[in-house]
């Protein structure tokens, strides 16, 4: 599907290199075939010497190379960047963005291009083990939606929406969620600490809770909740620890929390604000 493809990277930072690690590592594309974008020459030369792959400080450039174009950008930069590339896409090509909070209208009216896959990739993506959720316009063919899975796919999971307004909500759940996962292994850490482990130990019987649990939920065939009532007994410690969770508001933190996340990408890609459920 590749083999007479270029992907060009219009940014070249974390989110680019992951993908761009992950596209050779999964031998999907040669060194060759990749153009990478970045004002930061120093940035360029390590990403060069670290992967063989084609380099530029011109936007414009990378994106005529391309037949598929990545823009991974920081969002904040997008206005100064579109201008760049506006003009030098065919109509044959594909641009697919995995800023945050970014609409489809403004990409495709920012770039004047109408094939558009809009994505939102998370943070674990840096070693594969990203969830990514995706949709594209009418324009993007089948092959293309093929490429950008299989670009996406590189990155970890990635799951196809047809309706843009679920990538807000995948901006909230998903897209910001390992910041969630880590507070809470922080707070954890901390309380561990709290009553008297050292901070290593601390940590090591976090990271493998967490990472067992996970891996558990995963593989088993019953909802969450069963699971929790699994490691509940009656008048137990894991009933003292809940009771005070739920006293806490734990649940209404953190759905009130990712509402807020969810609202603020609205903000951001529309200029709108929203209402939340009880308001």
């Amino acid at each position: 599907m590749f083999s007479d493809k270029n992907v060009a990277f219009i940014g070249s930072g974390i989110m680019g290199e992951a993908i761009i690690r992950g596209l050779l590592t999964q031998n999907i594309v040669k060194p060759e075939q990749i153009y990478a974008a970045d004002p930061l020459q120093s940035r360029l030369d390590d990403l060069q010497a670290r992967y063989g792959i084609h380099v530029t400080g011109n936007n414009s450039e990378a994106a005529e190379a391309g037949q598929v174009i990545v823009l991974s950008t920081k969002p904040q930069n997008l206005a100064e960047v579109m201008p760049g590339i506006r003009g030098h896409l065919r109509r044959q090509d594909l641009l697919l963005s995995i800023l945050a909070g970014t609409p489809i209208r403004k990409l495709s009216d920012g770039v004047a291009h109408a094939s558009v896959v809009r994505a939102m990739p998370n943070t674990p993506a840096q070693i594969g083990q990203g969830m990514t959720v995706w949709t594209a316009t009418p324009e993007v063919t089948d092959e293309q939606r093929g490429q950008a899975q299989i670009i996406l796919g590189a990155l970890g999971q990635e799951l196809y929406v047809n309706d843009e307004s679920y990538l807000d909500m995948a901006t909230a759940l998903s897209g910001t969620g390992p910041a969630y996962i880590f507070m809470f292994m922080e707070s954890l850490i901390d309380a561990g600490v709290h009553l008297g482990f050292p901070r290593r130990v601390a940590e090591q019987l976090v990271f493998q809770t967490m990472r067992g649990s996970l891996e558990y939920a995963a593989q088993s065939d019953k909802h969450v909740a069963e699971l929790r009532n699994q490691v509940t007994s009656p008048g137990g410690t894991t009933a003292a620890a809940l009771y005070q969770m739920e006293k806490g508001g734990l649940r209404t933190v953190i759905s009130r929390a990712i509402w807020a996340a969810y609202q603020r990408s609205v903000e951001l890609g529309q200029g709108e604000k929203v209402k939340g459920p009880n308001q």
